[in-house]
């Protein structure tokens, strides 16, 4: 195995011969194409759809699945640039490690900054659902013991190892795809036996459609898409990241994408009154009832919850990633960049990750959900404008195939998620750029204002 070490540590090496030969650096390889489709879509939970339902559906004013469409295709073209980086930089760090070889040291610093934003509060996202359902299903027991209770155990699992994680997530996908499964047919049930015909593209457009409503719901439902982002993380975690990793990175985009189409189309189709859902928050159960009643509400609180708790495991393992590859180069402190026990996992970042997502103790759903929108776009346009550079600028490539592959493609990438980007609210903006104005302080403190560079990326090939 090769290592790439900077000189500094190289020096600090032979100082410290004991440490250097017993710690770690590498994770074991042990995730394939199918492993690793299961890890995004845990990831993503196909049953996402309606953790922003009622909040999107109002946004959108009844059109969540073309809302959905208009994610769908942006996200595509960016699951291709993302493709497309790990086939040049196969390593932990995702836009991180991305960007910062594209770019240079500090660019990549702030955009891997900016997308621990959304890797933090996706987590913190997964475990204020668990609370908001199994209080609304158990209201006798408050909702900060649910979200307590998830974390420490989504904390366990993950300190035991990847492996351990895949083979739970086999169970919850299979449980969420069966429930999809049982709720189109009872909708398809519940609209035969309607009196009055039904318009089959009233939940795609209508009168009261709106271009700028529905782009403004498209760039929350971001959100739902981070999968394949986490994908890229686990590239040093599998055998021939190369080629598994951009396969699977397509095919957790394209299923998840068209079950939330699915999904949120039969939904508006059974229950079209936008304006009465009764709590944006837990709007799905108003669904639920109208469909199966609480028979149907029962099945999917328990298929929903144990999605986000698929999620959150996830979620927790692939930021720790992002964090162990930036300390492993120095740009957080050193302790991120060690893995710990035979099962080489990064314990110290798992365990910031358990402590900060005790905020999910304090904050709204429609917070979280922009804010974790908001670091994802900043992420995704990163990544687009680098295939741009390292393929056409650094590698010179030319010939019409290459520009169309690494020069049109990504740029149109570019301009959707910037065009989405563009379309959260104010406060969002308020809270994401002074997130990247405390990163900026950080790099400014780690390079003493820029007057030393950061220490050379640390990977292993």
């Amino acid at each position: 195995m090769k290592k790439i070490t900077s000189a500094t540590d190289s020096s600090l090496a032979a100082h410290q011969p004991h440490i250097e030969s017993t710690a770690p650096r590498s994770f074991r390889k042990s995730l394939g194409v199918s492993a690793l489709v299961l890890f995004g879509l845990a990831y993503m939970v196909p049953l996402a759809v309606f953790t922003t339902y009622g909040l999107v559906t109002r946004m959108t004013m009844g059109h969540l699945p073309s809302a959905y469409a208009f994610t769908l295709a942006a996200m595509l073209l960016t699951a291709y640039s993302y493709g497309r980086m790990v086939q040049a930089h196969p390593y932990s760090g995702s836009v991180y490690t991305y960007t910062r070889k594209t770019f240079g040291a500090y660019f990549g610093f702030m955009a891997g900054w900016t997308l621990l934003l959304d890797y933090i509060f996706l987590p913190l996202l997964s475990y204020l659902l668990i609370g908001i359902y199994m209080s609304e299903y158990f209201p006798t027991v408050p909702a900060a013991v649910w979200i307590l209770g998830s974390i420490v155990l989504v904390t366990f699992l993950n300190l035991i190892g990847i492996e351990s994680i895949t083979r739970v997530n086999w169970i919850l996908i299979v449980a969420q795809v069966v429930f999809i499964v049982v709720f189109i047919a009872l909708s398809v049930s519940q609209l035969n036996g309607q009196a009055e015909p039904v318009s089959l593209l009233q939940p795609i457009y209508d009168e009261h459609f709106s271009l700028s409503l529905v782009m403004s719901g498209a760039a929350v439902l971001c959100l739902s898409f981070l999968g394949f982002d986490a994908v890229s993380t686990m590239a040093e975690e599998t055998p021939n990241p190369k080629r598994q990793i951009p396969a699977a990175i397509m095919l957790v985009t394209l299923i998840g994408g068209l079950l939330f189409i699915v999904a949120a189309y039969f939904g508006q189709l059974v229950f079209p009154e936008w304006q009465a859902l009764t709590d944006a928050d837990s709007a799905a159960l108003d669904v639920m009832r109208r469909i199966g009643g609480e028979g149907l509400v029962t099945f999917f609180t328990a298929t929903y919850v144990a999605g986000c708790f698929a999620s959150a495991m996830v979620s927790q393992a692939s930021v720790s990633r992002v964090l162990f590859a930036m300390g492993r180069d120095g740009a957080l402190p050193r302790a991120f960049g060690k893995l710990v026990s035979k099962k080489r996992v990064p314990a110290t970042a798992i365990m910031l990750i358990s402590l900060l997502s005790l905020i999910a103790l304090f904050v709204t759903l429609d917070t979280v959900a922009n804010m974790i929108s908001f670091g994802a776009l900043f992420a995704f346009s990163a990544v687009n404008l680098a295939v741009v550079k390292h393929y056409l600028v650094d590698q010179k490539l030319g010939g019409l195939r290459n520009y169309l592959s690494y020069g049109v493609l990504p740029a149109v990438g570019f301009l959707s998620t910037i065009w989405l980007w563009s379309s959260l609210s104010g406060l969002t903006f308020m809270i994401g750029f002074g997130w990247m104005c405390l990163g900026f302080i950080c790099l400014l403190s780690a390079t003493r204002a820029f007057r030393q560079q950061l220490p050379d990326l640390h990977m292993a090939e």
